[in-house]
C-alpha cells in the first residue's frame, strides 16, 4: 500500500504529483468546501440573531464564504505538492485573460463591500437609479435587486450604485417636498388665489405627513397666458409621491371650482389690418 500511495502519477514543473499527495489535496479540498458552506450559515444565524440588516448580513456571509474558499484552494495546492505562484506562473496566459473576464465581478464584489462598510445604502431605501425610482429590495455580494413603482424587479449591479450619481430619498430621513405648479388667467384676484393655495397645501400636508414642516405657495412667473403659482408640501413616504402629487392637483382642481378661479389654458389672439379687414367683411355680407 505504502509503495502504491508513493507511486509519482505526473509531475508539474520538478514536482512530483504522487497517489497519496492527490488524494490528500482532493480531501482537504472537498473539506474547504463543506466547511465554506457550514461556515457561511453559522456567521448568517449569529448575525440574524444580533439583528444585523439583511443587507450586511448577505455581504459579510458571502466575504467570508469566497476567503474560505480561495484560502482551501491554496491548502489544497499546498498539500498536493503544487506551489500556487509556480502555477499561476505558468498558466500566466490564461491568467489574464481570466483576469480581464472576472474585472467586471471583482468591481462588483469590492463595491458591495464599500456599500456594506459605508451603509449609504441599505434594503428598504428609495433611490433613483438612472432616472427609475426603485426601492432596494435585497443587497448581494455582486449585486443589488430593487423593485419599481410598477411591480418590475431588477438587478442592478453594485458597481453601478457607487459609479454613477445615486439619488437617496431615505437616506437621512423619509421626509419628501411634492411640488406641482398652476396658472390662472391675468383677471383673477390674486390674494384670493394664495389664500386658496395655502389652504389646499395645509389640508394635503396633514394628510401625508405628520412632520411641523411647512407647506409653501409661490408665485413663479408672468406668463404669457397666465400668472402661474407653485404649490409644495412635504410627505413622509416618498414611495407615494405619485398619489399625493395627484391628490394635491385634486385638491387644488376642487377648490378653484368652488371660488370660481379660472384655469388658464393657451390662448391666441389674431388681429387683421383694414387692408385685410374690408374685404373680408365685405364677403362675409355677400356670402350672407
Amino acid at each position: 500500500m505504502r509503495e502504491i500511495f508513493n507511486t509519482v502519477l505526473f509531475t508539474i514543473g520538478s514536482n512530483p504529483i504522487t497517489l497519496a499527495s492527490l488524494t490528500a489535496g482532493v480531501a482537504v479540498l472537498i473539506l474547504t468546501i463543506w466547511g465554506s458552506g457550514k461556515a457561511r450559515r453559522a456567521i448568517d444565524r449569529a448575525l440574524t440573531k444580533r439583528g444585523g440588516p439583511p443587507g450586511t448580513v448577505g455581504t459579510v456571509t458571502g466575504l467570508a464564504y469566497y476567503v474560505i474558499l480561495i484560502a482551501g484552494f491554496g491548502i489544497s495546492l499546498s498539500t498536493v505538492g503544487i506551489d500556487p505562484s509556480a502555477l499561476f506562473a505558468a498558466g500566466a496566459i490564461f491568467a489574464i485573460g481570466l483576469g480581464f473576464a472576472m474585472q467586471s465581478i471583482a468591481q462588483n464584489f469590492v463595491a458591495g463591500v464599500i456599500l456594506v462598510a459605508e451603509r449609504s445604502i441599505t434594503p428598504g431605501d428609495i433611490l433613483e437609479v438612472e432616472g427609475k425610482i426603485v426601492k432596494v429590495q435585497e443587497m448581494g455580494i455582486r449585486a443589488s435587486i430593487v423593485q419599481t413603482r410598477d411591480g418590475e424587479d431588477l438587478i442592478i449591479p453594485n458597481a453601478v450604485l457607487i459609479q454613477t450619481s445615486v439619488k437617496n430619498y431615505t437616506l437621512r430621513d423619509n421626509a419628501l417636498r411634492i411640488r406641482t405648479s398652476v396658472g390662472v388667467v391675468y383677471r383673477s384676484d390674486m390674494s384670493v388665489v394664495k389664500r386658496v393655495l395655502i389652504d389646499v397645501t395645509n389640508r394635503v400636508s396633514a394628510k401625508w405627513s405628520a412632520s411641523e414642516r411647512h407647506a409653501q405657495v409661490l408665485l413663479l412667473d408672468f406668463g404669457d397666458n397666465s400668472v402661474v403659482w407653485e404649490a409644495a408640501v412635504w410627505i413622509d413616504d416618498p414611495w407615494e409621491y405619485r398619489p399625493a402629487l395627484s391628490n394635491l392637483r385634486e385638491e387644488i382642481w376642487a377648490a378653484f371650482q368652488q371660488q370660481g378661479i379660472v384655469i388658464a389654458f393657451p390662448q391666441l389672439d389674431l388681429h387683421l389690418d383694414d387692408e385685410v379687414a374690408g374685404p373680408l367683411k365685405a364677403l362675409a355680407n355677400r356670402v350672407a
